[in-house]
């Protein structure tokens, strides 16, 4: 039907909006909001930059030198606590999961700290030393029975890529200390604490020549994380040259969780990167109780480590080296620590 009233009609349920003239504004409300917002902080109070983490750093330095040793030790309490309910006291591999440690250095030094041992095995018309006669008094004196082996029978219970220059020493699974209880023993000993923390390392290698360069540079104790780290192996054994009969390293099941303990017992945490904040030579945080975290060579340091940390350091190094290797790295750093430490006594 054609529509003769004049009107225009538009298609069935259509709904016609507003036309011209006046718009509908927001209100006000964007203005509002504006209103809200406050002065962007300055970087020396925002607690994950740089600089408030050196500001932070600085005001619990000086703190912490304002206060009597007495008061100084009241808070490892507190953290011992906080800390006990995330890492047992105890952390050990399974009964049947025993070590080979090789090599006439290793296999001393591991009878000197009176390393639990099960067996010596000796090569068959081995050379004799001064080091493989001391093995063999140590090992008799002790009741540790020695079988005296064919070399190919040797290679094959120490793997094809171990250097055991004849000597090699079967071992229980490695028993690893409680992070707080190592803190509390090194005060106990007049000690200033000197650790290093493990991020995500998980080459044997790397651990054992952290652990020799803590034993070189003053250091009492390395930490490494329960899960994705590595553990006390016979290469880590072998690659310390024996630190680790002196060195005792602890087992953190929460890294995170330890480190922040460690801050609230007095203890500056360090984290080791090529992009830092702060410089090595120098370091002014040296003289205090330290923890340095140490990161992987590919990944470095996790992003929650980062995020506790007090502050970066960078080690620098010429344009003709890319990055250091997490062993070579902390070794520096420790040398450094060492040398600040005697400079400032």
């Amino acid at each position: 039907m054609k529509n003769t009233s004049g009107e225009r009609k538009g298609r069935p349920g259509a709904v016609r909006q507003g036309g011209k003239g006046k718009q509908v504004g927001s209100g006000g409300q964007g203005r509002q909001a504006l209103e809200g917002k406050k002065p962007t902080p300055k970087a020396e109070d925002r607690p994950y930059h740089p600089a408030g983490k050196r500001k932070a750093a600085q005001d619990r330095l000086a703190s912490a030198r304002g206060k009597a040793g007495s008061q100084a030790e009241r808070p490892i309490r507190t953290a011992r606590t906080a800390v006990d309910r995330t890492v047992p006291p105890r952390s050990k591999k399974a009964s049947d999961d025993s070590e080979i440690v090789t090599g006439r250095n290793s296999v001393l030094e591991a009878l000197r700290a009176r390393i639990p041992a099960s067996t010596l095995y000796i090569a068959a018309r081995l050379e004799m030393d001064d080091r493989v006669k001391e093995v063999l008094t140590l090992a008799t004196r002790r009741g540790i029975p020695v079988l005296e082996v064919m070399r190919p029978e040797l290679d094959r219970l120490t793997g094809p890529d171990s250097v055991h220059q004849g000597l090699a020493l079967k071992v229980p699974p490695y028993e690893y200390a409680h992070p707080m209880e190592l803190l509390e023993q090194t005060r106990r000993r007049g000690q200033k604490p000197l650790f290093v923390a493990l991020d995500g390392i998980t080459d044997p290698r790397n651990l054992g020549a952290i652990i020799r360069s803590v034993a070189a540079f003053g250091g009492q104790a390395v930490i490494v994380p329960q899960r994705r780290s590595v553990g006390v192996t016979a290469s880590a054994w072998k690659t310390s040259a024996g630190a680790a009969a002196r060195v005792p390293v602890a087992m953190a099941s929460n890294l995170t969780q330890t480190l922040k303990s460690f801050k609230e017992a007095g203890v500056f945490v360090l984290g080791l990167d090529g992009g830092g904040d702060v410089q090595l030579p120098g370091l002014e945080l040296a003289d205090q109780p330290l923890v340095i975290v140490v990161g992987s060579e590919g990944k470095g340091l996790s992003r929650i480590v980062t995020e506790t940390c007090d502050a970066i350091v960078s080690v620098p190094i010429t344009a003709a080296a890319e990055s250091l290797n997490a062993g070579i790295a902390a070794s520096v750093t420790l040398y450094e620590i060492s040398n600040l430490r005697a400079e400032r006594k």
